[in-house]
C-alpha cells in the first residue's frame, strides 16, 4: 500500500515555518521591550549621573550615544536568546570575537585615543575654554573641542591643532587657569649701585596700582639673583580669571609701568658688558707700511 508523502511533508513543513514565525515575533517582541525598558530607564539614569559628575554638554553625547549603543546591543542579545538562535547567536560571537582582534589590531592607536579620550571625561583635567600647555610649554593654546579620541586646540597664533588625546594623557599637561586665578612672575634687574629697596617699593606701588592685579593675594618682591651686571628682583603678582590676553595685557601694562617709574627715580636697568682684554702684536712694521705704500 503507497503512502502520499505530500500531506507529511506538508506537515512538516507547517510545523518548520510555524517554528520560524514564532521565533521570529519572540526576537522583535522581545528587542522591543528590553529596548523600551532602556531607553526609560538606563539612559535617564546615565543622564543624570553625567550631569552629577558636571560634564559640560559636549561632553555628555558621546556617552550617551555609547550608553544608547549598548542599550541596542544588549536587546539584540537577549532577543536572540528568547527566540532560541542559539546556534546563530554562537557564529555570531565567533565572527564578532575574530573581528574584534583583528579590528584591535589595526586600530591600536585608535583604541588608545579613544581610552585616553574617557579619561578626560571623567578626570576632567581642562574644559573647553581653558588654557592649556603641554609638552614641556612647546604647545599651549585655548581648548575648543573635546572629543573621544581628539581635542582641537587654538593657539595664540590663530592655528587650530588637532591633538590625538593620548598626548594630553601620557605626558604633563599645565592649566594655568583651573583655578581661576593666575599668578605672574616677572624678573627686573637693576644696578648695582641702585637702592634695592626703593626699587622694591616701586614694583609693589606699580603692581597695586593696577585695576587687574589682586590685592589678595598681595603682591610681593624677592631678591631672587645676582647676575654679572644686574641685581635680580622677581615680582610675584595675581590676576583673577585670566586668559591668554588678559595675561599679556595685565603683564604688558605692569612691566611698562615699572619701567617707567624706574626712570622716573633713577633707577638704572643695566644690559650685560663685556669687557675685551689683550694686546696685539705687531713685528716688522716698515714691511706693513710698504705695503700698504705700494
Amino acid at each position: 500500500m503507497m503512502v502520499d508523502p505530500l500531506p507529511f511533508l506538508d506537515r512538516v513543513l507547517d510545523t518548520g515555518y510555524a517554528t520560524a514565525v514564532t521565533q521570529a515575533i519572540y526576537f522583535v517582541v522581545s528587542f522591543v521591550a528590553i529596548y523600551v525598558v532602556g531607553r526609560l530607564t538606563v539612559i535617564p539614569l546615565v543622564g543624570r549621573f553625567l550631569d552629577r559628575r558636571d560634564l559640560d554638554s559636549h561632553a555628555k553625547r558621546p556617552l550617551v550615544k555609547l550608553t544608547k549603543f549598548a542599550v541596542v546591543f544588549v536587546a539584540i542579545s537577549v532577543a536572540f536568546g528568547f527566540a532560541d538562535y542559539g546556534n546563530f547567536l554562537t557564529a555570531l560571537a565567533t565572527i564578532a570575537a575574530a573581528a574584534t582582534l583583528a579590528i584591535g589590531f589595526a586600530m591600536q592607536d585608535v583604541i588608545k585615543n579613544f581610552v585616553a579620550g574617557v579619561f578626560i571625561y571623567t578626570d576632567k583635567p581642562f574644559k573647553i575654554g581653558d588654557w592649556v600647555e603641554w609638552d614641556g610649554g612647546s604647545y599651549s593654546g585655548i581648548v575648543e573641542d573635546i572629543g573621544l579620541r581628539v581635542t582641537r586646540v587654538r593657539t595664540f597664533d590663530n592655528e587650530l591643532l588637532t591633538v590625538p588625546n593620548s598626548a594630553l594623557t601620557d605626558g604633563v599637561i599645565k592649566n594655568p587657569v583651573e583655578g581661576d586665578r593666575l599668578r605672574l612672575k616677572f624678573l627686573f634687574g637693576i644696578g648695582y649701585d641702585d637702592d634695592i629697596d626703593r626699587a622694591t617699593e616701586v614694583i609693589v606701588e606699580e603692581a597695586e596700582a593696577h585695576p587687574d592685579i589682586l590685592d589678595d593675594p598681595a603682591p610681593s618682591v624677592r631678591l631672587t639673583e645676582l647676575g654679572d651686571s644686574s641685581v635680580g628682583l622677581q615680582s610675584r603678582i595675581w590676576i583673577a580669571n585670566p586668559s591668554r590676553s588678559d595675561y599679556v595685557k595685565t603683564r604688558g601694562e605692569y612691566v611698562t609701568a615699572v619701567k617707567e617709574r624706574f626712570d622716573e627715580e633713577g633707577i638704572d636697568i643695566p644690559y650685560p658688558n663685556r669687557t675685551l682684554e689683550g694686546g696685539l702684536e705687531l713685528t716688522s712694521v716698515e714691511d706693513v707700511v710698504e705695503a700698504a705704500d705700494d
